[in-house]
């Protein structure tokens, strides 16, 4: 795969602060990456250094596989990185045509992308007049005027009402699937679970997982378990070696999987030593229970 950007060991100290630590990923053509972490985990400033509006203390970044300079590179990046900014007695078109002009693409790009964020219809109304969600779409439409190959958000939704936040998530997964590699900052586990096909999870500047979304930890699961002998139950599973953590609550056990194992698999192995279940379900864990899993560990 054609890697778009390579982060190695980035660093970035304010004075005393470390802002940035140690920090190595790539990112691969074609996906929607999320840089997920609380406020003050080093996102933005990440995301400032690779657009070279923040300058590294150490460590080195590429884009376009290093075959290009930055300055170059940057021409096949679009990038939202502040509050939309446009001038608030022009009107969409107007606003448009002028970063046409700074960025010297064709002013022909502008029906097609105010199209994509659904603002077409008040392609003639003032800046000014729009709600915060519709100057969002507006900013995604300016970035995406020069067909980027990969587009750059930092804490896309910030802000928005429900709705606003709905529609933003549509347009990013609508530009993704046109191909469109999408790079977005956020400290929402629901926004990276929803949009987002591989995660950065930063902490305090450090890099606590990089990869695919659904293989964030080799969580195997966990089963829910009721039957008439619960003690029984709970010494039979503590013996087992495919089970870790268990857990009692409410008359039901959480028995977590150190190892791959099926819901038939367990039952007819309890069966067989006399055990009959009233209640077996198996589940997964979900991206936010792996997240704090992760965070609180560090």
């Amino acid at each position: 795969m054609e890697t778009i950007l390579s982060v190695s060991n980035l660093t970035k100290k304010f004075g005393y602060l470390t802002a940035v630590k140690d920090l190595s990923f790539t990112i691969e053509k074609g996906n929607v990456y999320g840089i997920l972490g609380p406020n003050g985990s080093g996102k933005s400033t990440t995301l400032g250094i690779i657009l070279n509006v923040v300058n590294r203390t150490s460590g080195e970044f590429s884009w376009f596989n290093g075959n290009t300079s930055t300055h170059e590179a940057l021409k096949k990046v679009g990038a939202i990185i502040e509050r939309p900014n446009f001038y608030p007695y022009m009107t969409a078109i107007q606003n448009l045509k002028l970063v046409c002009k700074i960025k010297e693409v064709p002013e022909t790009k502008i029906q097609e992308k105010l199209e994509l964020v659904g603002l077409w219809e008040r392609k003639d109304s003032k800046f000014r007049t729009y709600s915060l969600g519709m100057k969002q779409r507006l900013a995604i439409a300016s970035a995406l005027l020069n067909d980027p190959e990969i587009l750059i958000l930092d804490e896309p939704t910030n802000g928005l009402d429900p709705q606003g936040i709905h529609q933003i998530r549509e347009i990013i997964k609508k530009i993704a699937g046109q191909g469109t590699t999408i790079l977005l900052a956020s400290h929402l586990l629901d926004e990276v679970e929803k949009v987002c096909s591989h995660v950065v999870i930063l902490r305090k500047g450090e890099k606590l997982y990089s990869g695919p979304v659904d293989s964030m930890l080799a969580s195997h699961g966990f089963f829910e378990l009721r039957t008439a002998d619960m003690e029984k139950l709970q010494a039979l599973l503590e013996k087992n070696a495919s089970f870790g953590k268990i857990i009692k609550e409410n008359g039901t056990l959480t028995a977590f999987l150190k190892e791959e194992m099926n819901a038939e698999e367990l039952n007819k192995m309890l069966f067989d030593k006399g055990m009959v279940l009233s209640h077996l379900v198996k589940r997964k864990e979900s991206l936010e229970e792996q997240f704090l899993t992760l965070t609180k560990n560090n």
